[in-house]
């Protein structure tokens, strides 16, 4: 672990020393484990009353201060500590979106009250880069169904090139047999896992009018709290996709909706066109 050098101690009822401190190397959007050394160098006892009492927790901030995510997760003692005591805590951290250089700032908390630097303790806060989700741009894809011409000349012509192989690529995009991607679909998979995201679907335009697809038309935003799940997903770390309406889908945590790149379907045979 890191030691902690000299820092301002406030004397009084709540005063934490921080001692050492660790980091896995953090990637955009990944969570990762956090350790922290610190001694209770006031007065007063802390204790966690489960989902109560004082807890640990953190912020991530831009380099100039600022709060990016406020409210981190919070992390119980695992005992009771005294005045003079110490406690080595671990704590789950989600690096924050997109990459690049933040500050990470430790703190206590009493919980429904008050952070412990609201009344004059000191956070341990530390430089931290965030690296990108994914170290290479490389997109793979599986169509689901028959080879379909449309589908591979669309392929051949995206900005970022498709590898064939699914075990050299970082990300599976899932389509069926006769979409068409426009050709800026591949880039913009692959920049959003760059910037953290595990799970990235866009929008659809269905052949015919197909009502059951509304939701997905998309309208050339991005929503990472797209209330549906994502059809023809680009997933990261081996996920496989689910179905839905017949088509490959994703409906867990980590996914965002871009609808700047519409992939064109080919009428759906359990479809009820209007």
């Amino acid at each position: 672990m890191n030691r902690v050098g000299e820092h301002p101690v406030t004397a009084g009822p709540l005063a934490p020393r921080w001692l050492a401190w660790s980091l896995e190397s953090p990637r955009a959007g990944v969570t990762s484990v956090a350790r922290v050394s610190l001694e209770n160098a006031g007065t007063a006892t802390w204790r966690s009353h489960g989902a109560d009492g004082v807890r640990a927790s953190f912020h991530w901030l831009d380099p100039l201060g600022n709060p990016i995510v406020w409210d981190g997760p919070r992390t119980a003692l695992p005992h009771v500590v005294a005045p003079g005591e110490q406690v080595e805590l671990e704590l789950a951290v989600t690096a924050p979106r997109p990459p690049g250089a933040y500050r990470l700032a430790f703190d206590l908390v009493e919980e429904h009250r008050f952070w412990f630097a609201e009344v004059g303790a000191t956070p341990l806060e530390i430089a931290v880069d965030v690296a990108p989700r994914i170290a290479e741009r490389t997109l793979a894809v599986r169509i689901h169904g028959a080879s379909d011409p449309a589908t591979t000349a669309a392929l051949t012509v995206q900005e970022e090139p498709i590898v064939e192989e699914e075990a050299d690529a970082v990300a599976v995009a899932h389509l069926v047999s006769g979409a068409v991607p426009p050709p800026g679909w591949s880039r913009l998979l692959l920049d959003a896992h760059v910037e953290g995201w595990a799970a990235v679907g866009t929008a659809v335009i269905p052949a015919g009018r197909d009502r059951e697809l509304d939701s997905w038309r998309g309208g050339g935003g991005r929503n990472p709290r797209f209330g549906h799940p994502l059809l023809l997903p680009s997933l990261l770390d081996g996920v496989e996709p689910t179905e839905l309406l017949g088509l490959p889908a994703y409906a867990g945590p980590d996914g965002l909706f871009d609808g700047r790149a519409a992939v064109t379907l080919p009428r759906r045979s359990g479809g009820r066109p209007t």
